[in-house]
Order: C-alpha cells, then sequence, then structure tokens
C-alpha cells in the first residue's frame, strides 16, 4: 500500500463553538457528536481559544480514493503501528483514511510500515 506523509505540523483541539473554528482553513477536519467538537488542523490555523488542544502531530494518508468495500486498511496500517508503540490518532474521509502520529514518533512509524511492505512517499 502506497501512504503519503502530509507537509505540514498538525493540532487536534476540542472547541466548544463553531465560532472558534477558521472554516477558510485550507486542512480542516471537524468531528462534532452530541458531546463534542472536535477539530484536526494545520496548527498555524489551530483555535486560540479551546477546550482543550494537543500539538505536534504529523499526518499521512492512504494514497488514491479506497473503494468503500475495502476492509481491514485502517486496522492493518493501526496493527503495525500498535506493534512499534506509536499512538495514533486516526481520521477518515470519503476518500481515504489519514493517520496522525505525534512529531516525535513519525521517523519510527514510518520505518515500521516499510518494514511491513508500505511505500512511503513524502508530499512537498
Amino acid at each position: 500500500m502506497r501512504l503519503e506523509v502530509v507537509e505540514g505540523e498538525f493540532t487536534v483541539s476540542k472547541v466548544s463553538g463553531m465560532h472558534e473554528v477558521n472554516l477558510a482553513a485550507p486542512w480542516l477536519f471537524i468531528g462534532r457528536t452530541d458531546a463534542e467538537t472536535s477539530v484536526v488542523c494545520l496548527s498555524a490555523h489551530a483555535p486560540v481559544h479551546c477546550l482543550a488542544r494537543e500539538d505536534g502531530w504529523r499526518a499521512f494518508r492512504v494514497a488514491g480514493q479506497m473503494d468503500f468495500g475495502l476492509t481491514g486498511v485502517l486496522a492493518g496500517l493501526a496493527t503495525v503501528l500498535a506493534q512499534a508503540s506509536v499512538s495514533i490518532f486516526a481520521l477518515s474521509t470519503f476518500d481515504t483514511d489519514y493517520i496522525l502520529v505525534k512529531k516525535e514518533n513519525l521517523s519510527k512509524a514510518l520505518e515500521a510500515l516499510a518494514s511491513a511492505g508500505h511505500e512511503v512517499e513524502w508530499l512537498v
């Protein structure tokens, strides 16, 4: 499987409302449930006022569009990373899956994935 490392550092935050979120940010993922609203974006565009914030994430994604019928893709990647003692924050979009790891674990994560037979490409 081909993985693409996304350029930039990301922040995961929990906000009290959408008024905190820069909807014009170039990279933005919002998860909203009955219990919370979470935002993932480039750190430069992270909400200033938030309930909680975790900086220092790097991201990579499964390259290309994934068919909805595929099973086990995210689980397989997560298993490799768990075996390498790398914790993840996972996101899924219509097209593909994204995995965020703390920036200090990025090299370790990519080495583990490459050793498991995955191809890693850096996006610039």
